[in-house]
């Protein structure tokens, strides 16, 4: 979590992520991500082993259907979270 935060705010993001998240909807992605000109990206982190939850699941489902970036990324995903932040190309 927070190698992906560092990365994004020193891309350039606005980075939202909710530290405690009672009180809220269930499923929001851990972390919400705008760049002026790109399109809004929604990233659930988790281990490698981690499990999504239903709710997480529909969420991240529905965020699907609207014209932003959703993603899933586990440890392993380093590479493509570079390219997606902009760190490669």
């Amino acid at each position: 979590m927070r190698q992906v935060v560092q990365l994004a705010r020193l891309l350039g993001w606005w980075v939202h992520h909710a530290h405690i998240s009672r009180g809220g909807e269930a499923g929001l992605p851990d972390l919400v991500m705008v760049k002026a000109g790109r399109p809004v990206v929604y990233a659930e982190l988790k281990t490698e082993r981690g499990k999504v939850t239903p709710e997480q699941q529909a969420v991240l489902d529905l965020l699907r259907t609207t014209p932003s970036q959703v993603f899933l990324w586990r440890p392993t995903d380093w590479d493509e979270i570079q390219r997606v932040l902009g760190a490669t190309t």
